[in-house]
């Protein structure tokens, strides 16, 4: 009889301490379970790739597509070494729309992002939802507060095994070496991924899906190609794009830091809106062979300091990873070499 009130005492206080937990973490709580929800929904839906394959209503060149991706997986593992998951085995209909709204913020007057803290992944300076009018009442709460903030759409992304991922169908509308450099890239977060250092992540999911396309392109079709060099062509396009943006961010960063407490906010809005107008207006001295003005994507509303911390988190630490890269006799190498220099979370 002792026993069984003991164990109701014991039940009744972890009930009573889930459920504080619950409304002290409810935010967090209900932002895990609706996007629990969301990729569940996406996982569920998706059908096997080899439905699409035998489907007589399917495009025979999304079928070409699909099959690309087949091989871009296969060369990822057997060739560079990524981890061998179930991912892209299956495809998601996107039916033309996009399914993931990704919100970054950062502040007014210095390239700092605003970062939110997760379970296992640990400090995160964006948030995702699979619900646009959530994402865009967060972007509005946030610029109430003064943050500046963005919303994108990203391409793919990776769940590092907790769910399958799927094909998205938006991204058979991709040239080959831009749809092999997604699938590289994503496969290389579940590969390589270490917790509270997403800056770290992106830019070496970035350098692993660079370097990868450009091998599997190589192998696969051969440097004078056409596919190796379209995508040549407009990776160099956008590589001069990037450090563009780096060097606005980099001039950013330094006006920033030279604005006194003495300044009003005033005065540090005119000076940071006659910067970054500067930094557009350059974008025109580029030479790129895809773009003759590409400072008109600005026309309507200049770039913003989170705009700028995209590239940071992305591009910033290309070079630290091909000097290092550089100390091995191939790109699997150095992938096994980070690998275990980095265990997965």
């Amino acid at each position: 009889m002792r026993g069984r009130k003991l164990f109701k005492r014991i039940v009744l206080v972890l009930l009573a301490a889930v459920v504080v937990l619950t409304i002290v973490y409810w935010d967090l709580v209900s932002y895990a379970a609706r996007q629990g929800y969301g990729q569940l929904s996406i996982v569920w839906k998706a059908r096997p790739v080899e439905e699409f394959l035998v489907d007589p209503d399917f495009p025979d060149s999304l079928k070409k597509r699909l099959l690309f991706i087949d091989e871009v997986r296969k060369y990822a593992i057997d060739s560079l070494g990524l981890k061998d998951t179930e991912n892209y085995k299956t495809m998601y209909d996107q039916k033309g729309k996009e399914i993931m709204w990704v919100v970054m913020a950062c502040k007014p007057f210095a390239l700092e992002p605003k970062e939110w803290e997760f379970p296992i992944v640990g400090t995160v300076p964006y948030k995702g939802f699979f619900n646009e009018k959530l994402a865009v009442q967060l972007k509005d709460q946030l610029e109430k507060e003064g943050w500046d903030v963005i919303i994108r759409n990203p391409g793919g992304w990776s769940t590092l095994g907790w769910f399958t991922d799927p094909i998205l169908s938006k991204m058979l509308n991709r040239s080959e070496g831009d749809l092999a450099n997604l699938i590289i890239h994503e496969m290389s977060h579940a590969t390589i991924f270490v917790k509270d250092s997403i800056d770290f992540n992106e830019n070496l999911a970035t350098f692993i899906g660079d370097r990868g396309t450009e091998k599997f392109l190589t192998d696969r079709y051969g440097e004078i190609s056409l596919q190796y060099r379209t995508y040549i062509g407009e990776d160099k396009d956008y590589l001069k794009y990037v450090d563009h943006m780096l060097r606005g961010a980099r001039y950013l960063d330094s006006l920033y830091k030279g604005m006194g407490p003495e300044l009003s906010d005033t005065v540090k809005r005119g000076r940071k809106k006659a910067a970054i107008s500067h930094i557009v207006d350059e974008l025109d001295t580029l030479s790129l062979a895809l773009a003759s003005k590409p400072s008109e994507r600005f026309r309507s509303r200049l770039p913003n300091n989170a705009y700028f911390m995209n590239f940071r988190q992305y591009q910033e630490k290309q070079s630290v990873f091909w000097d290092e890269r550089m100390k091995f006799a191939s790109l699997r190498e150095y992938i096994r070499y980070l690998s275990e220099r980095y265990p997965f979370l």
